[in-house]
């Protein structure tokens, strides 16, 4: 009897610290009241951009440099880009809620954040049109309100699903620029990688992931067919003038054919509701391209 009165004390115990667990997981992600007066932060632009078009837009007081949509949500005060942002930035606009991603929040911007009582809520984020529309649907749960995000979620698809077949997949290369002397080169496991896939292309970076720097050999070696940049890094090149004046560029068939493409950074990098309309815009200047 005392074995299985030591085994029934042993499931028990077990079921009990179950049951905890699930509550305590739970009450991380779920049960968070914004009410009128509650002030937040985001930290990242995709958040930020779900947070305004679930309806919280009055309540965000501060946002990171990534925040870019909705446009009125240019005029808040910036705390800087996430990877260096300062908790004084932070706690300065007495937010009551902190949004952001887990993998961009340094453990000791967590702790500085968590010590002053404000509520700080990551959430993990895979860089795909999967991991966007689940970003949506994360943030509505945990902000109490589900059922807003199928409207987001329908839309994203609906874009998606308006991008054409390409007669061939063009090889695009994306550059990174702040000025000719600093370009990088998006490779595999990017989400501009998976942008330009989507779009009907195929990176010409290809061997590596995350971004490396460029150099006039691999700008030959991938020899794209297009290259995308955002619009900041397109001007700080001075435009196309600038573009065909990098080296190595007019011994690639982007530059011979003057095939450059720039779009918004948060519109077309970044993972968030209108990640789907970008594809499709993208799409479309591929398209016109190949003409």
């Amino acid at each position: 009897m005392k074995i299985r009165s030591s085994a029934y004390s042993f499931y028990t115990l077990l079921f009990l610290l179950l049951v905890f667990s699930a509550c305590n997981q739970a009450s991380r992600t779920a049960g968070i009241v914004i009410k009128e007066d509650t002030r937040i932060v985001s930290l990242n632009g995709a958040v930020t951009e779900n947070l305004c078009l679930l309806g919280f837009e009055k309540n965000i007081v501060g946002v990171d440099v990534t925040s870019t949509a909705p446009q009125s949500i240019q005029q808040l005060p910036k705390v800087g880009h996430t990877r260096q942002i300062q908790a004084e930035a932070i706690l300065s606009l007495h937010p009551d809620i902190v949004f952001g991603l887990a993998k961009e929040i340094k453990p000791e911007l967590r702790h500085q954040i968590e010590s002053t009582g404000a509520k700080l809520i990551l959430f993990d984020l895979d860089y795909s049109a999967e991991g966007a529309k689940q970003l949506t649907q994360q943030i509505a749960d945990t902000t109490g309100v589900p059922e807003k995000a199928a409207a987001i979620i329908n839309k994203f698809d609906e874009d998606m699903a308006r991008v054409e077949k390409l007669p061939v997949q063009p090889k695009v290369l994306f550059i990174y620029a702040r000025g000719a002397g600093s370009l990088m080169v998006a490779g595999q496991s990017t989400m501009l990688d998976k942008v330009i896939g989507y779009a009907g292309g195929i990176n010409a970076a290809q061997g590596f992931t995350e971004f490396k720097a460029l150099t006039p050999e691999s700008l030959v070696e991938f020899n794209p067919d297009a290259v995308l940049l955002f619009s900041s890094g397109y001007e700080s090149l001075q435009g196309e003038s600038g573009l065909l004046a990098s080296p190595g560029m007019m011994q690639t068939n982007a530059g011979k054919n003057k095939a450059f493409i720039h779009m918004d950074g948060h519109f077309i990098g970044g993972t968030g509701p209108e990640t789907g309309a970008a594809v499709y815009e993208l799409n479309q200047k591929l398209k016109a391209l190949l003409k």
